[in-house]
């Protein structure tokens, strides 16, 4: 506390304004998002400025962690899944920030215009996978801070490694086939936050079996350039995949933001238009 939004609007200085923030780690930008689109659907907002920003570098500082364990190199090579533990949470976890503008009516030049967006969380499935402020009990639940002071980002990667691409990828698009009627076919440009290129794999499996197979040359990452940003991510890549010159009046985007805070993810469905 306070709320980030407000706290944004208090720096920004802008006039007065509804300010909501939504809770989470990668899927609070599309949740955002659809409470956004949400507001001016309905005719509660004239506009709206949606927004993801992420400044992991302040928590990742190498004196938040215990020293290396004496047998972490053989653990490691047993199982290398679990050299995220550490190294992806601490380095491969991005600063930035982004954001959209909605409107009711198109402006000139391209436009992206939300068709629908799904949220979904399997919370009630599976315990937390990634969490800060809190230690794991081998229950599976949370001892918060209020307990003792545990402030280091923490991710308990076998349960990442077992259960990401089913509960966040498979299952919740296999809902969204089903309601929406959704093919490949569909889809001229695939969007996935991914937080590393080890996951690109299993996404492509997840999808196959999912039947809903994207070809890579239909896909559009920037992870390489621009890291995992978040929340932010998403806003990032829809505005290089805007700025590139590849869409076309027309065309579909699906946007796949998953989340492995407690595995929920959020599927974005968008259609280029341009006006004069």
């Amino acid at each position: 506390m306070p709320n980030h939004a407000v706290m944004v609007h208090g720096e920004l200085g802008a006039p007065v304004c509804e300010a909501v923030a939504t809770a989470g780690v990668c899927l609070s930008g599309a949740t955002a998002l659809k409470y956004g689109w949400m507001s001016v659907a309905s005719g509660g907002a004239r506009n709206a400025v949606v927004t993801g920003s992420e400044v992991a570098s302040l928590v990742l500082l190498a004196q938040n962690y215990d020293a290396e364990r004496p047998n972490a190199a053989q653990v490691l090579e047993a199982s290398s899944e679990l050299a995220f533990e550490r190294d992806f949470l601490r380095w491969m976890l991005s600063d930035g920030a982004g954001a959209l503008l909605l409107e009711p009516a198109p402006r000139a030049g391209l436009n992206l215009r939300v068709e629908w967006i799904d949220i979904f969380s399997y919370a009630h499935e599976l315990p937390a996978c990634m969490y800060m402020g809190a230690e794991k009990q081998s229950d599976g639940a949370l001892r918060g801070w209020m307990g003792y002071p545990v402030f280091t980002l923490k991710q308990d990667v076998r349960l990442l490694n077992e259960a990401v691409v089913e509960y966040t990828l498979v299952k919740p698009l296999q809902h969204v086939i089903a309601q929406r009627s959704l093919s490949a076919r569909d889809v001229d440009w695939f969007l996935p936050h991914m937080s590393s290129e080890y996951f690109r794999a299993p996404v492509v499996e997840g999808l196959a079996r999912a039947r809903l197979p994207i070809p890579p040359e239909r896909w559009f990452t920037n992870l390489e350039r621009v890291g995992n940003v978040g929340s932010a991510s998403i806003y990032i890549m829809l505005d290089e995949l805007l700025k590139s010159g590849k869409l076309r009046e027309g065309q579909h985007l699906l946007c796949f933001v998953p989340e492995s805070g407690r595995f929920s993810s959020g599927f974005i469905y968008l259609t280029v238009t341009a006006h004069a």
